[in-house]
């Protein structure tokens, strides 16, 4: 057997697994284990991610308050990982009532005049929408950066990024987990955290592990030209219903999408023409941006619980934590999620997020 021993293994080396891979690493040797060729090559390398404060519920809106600072002034070995960048959100008639409600309960959110969204937006199409809002904190994350800069903490502490090391058999013996990956090597520690996105409940499940019930879910974007606009400075601008949105993309195009969340099982994801041209007309509806090709579109999976709230902490296995159901929140609260996890692993105090613990608790589906 080629048995390699650690302080901690994380099965995933996803953003959900290179967080928590960093902030085990000061007090822990750690081997990061990844099934494909690169890290982040699912979720993490699809995702275009935008910090926003009034998204998610309320465990999601905590991380992200808590996350906010570490984006805003890079620690050291980051770049500069944040963008300004306001959300605006657009009600057509009969969504009037829906962007009441998201004003009455965000903070920072405000009342605009669609006028002033049309002098910052130019396509927008007379009539679309009766009301809007903008949340003008927000701001564009380097995704890569981010998630190569979690990587390089873990190497620089002494950790291992294992790639193609698919975990085909895991076991608990002696005190320890045991890992057995396709490279042939195997990985022992006394703390797994399984923090493998879409294939997590796969993962618990290689584990005899009480599995949580994860839903993957397809989430589908494009690029598309904005003809004769300069749309570098645009918000982000989608409707209340949450039905589309639309962001500039390398200063020079567009990122669209339908917003869509299809259910799926864990998959190398792929963009269906039906929803790239649902993305194309709910958009139309709204701007007048002709569309006469799409330069690329692409898929990725978003990974629920079954209540949409994250999987951070202990399972009932001895030595065995999650780190999984991030949705499409896994970005924006990645800083403090690696620490509450962390925090709950050393059994220190995660100061203010200790309010979240019971929402963020896997035990609550292990429990049921």
């Amino acid at each position: 057997m080629d048995l390699h021993r650690f302080d901690a293994i994380v099965v995933g080396a996803g953003i959900a697994g290179a967080t928590a891979a960093a902030h085990l690493a000061p007090t822990r040797r750690v081997a990061l284990i990844e099934a494909e060729e690169s890290a982040g090559y699912h979720t993490t390398g699809r995702s275009a991610a935008i910090w926003i404060l009034n998204y998610g519920p309320a465990d999601v809106r905590a991380l992200s308050g808590a996350s906010r600072a570490f984006f805003e002034a890079s620690p050291a070995g980051f770049p500069p990982l944040a963008r300004p960048r306001a959300i605006v959100s657009l009600a057509p008639p009969d969504q009037q009532a829906r962007l009441a409600a998201m004003l009455a309960d965000g903070v920072g959110m405000q009342a605009i005049a669609v006028a002033e969204v049309a002098a910052m937006v130019p396509p927008l199409r007379p009539g679309y929408a009766v009301a809007a809002a903008i949340e003008r904190d927000a701001f564009d994350i380097d995704v890569a950066a981010l998630h190569q800069g979690f990587l390089r903490v873990v190497q620089a502490l002494g950790g291992t990024l294992a790639l193609r090391s698919r975990a085909g058999r895991i076991w608990h013996a002696n005190g320890a987990w045991h890992a057995e990956t396709s490279s042939g090597a195997v990985f022992a520690a006394p703390i797994l955290v399984n923090a493998a996105g879409a294939w997590g409940d796969e993962v618990a499940g290689i584990a005899d592990v009480a599995t949580l019930g994860l839903q993957p879910k397809r989430r589908t974007a494009l690029i598309i030209d904005p003809g004769p606009y300069d749309c570098a400075d645009w918000p982000l601008v989608g409707d209340a219903g949450h039905s589309w949105y639309l962001r500039p993309e390398a200063r020079r195009k567009l990122m669209l999408s339908p917003a869509d969340e299809t259910d799926s099982s864990a998959c190398d994801a792929r963009p269906e023409e039906i929803d790239i041209a649902i993305a194309i007309d709910r958009m139309q509806q709204a701007l007048d941006i002709p569309v006469t090709r799409v330069e690329h579109s692409w898929a990725g999976l978003r990974t629920f619980t079954p209540d949409g709230s994250l999987a951070i902490g202990p399972g009932r296995a001895p030595g065995f934590h999650w780190m999984c159901g991030q949705g499409g929140y896994g970005m924006q609260t990645a800083p403090a999620a690696g620490a509450l996890l962390a925090h709950l692993i050393d059994g220190t105090d995660p100061g203010a997020l200790t309010a979240i613990i019971p929402a963020v608790n896997p035990l609550r589906f292990e429990a049921s």
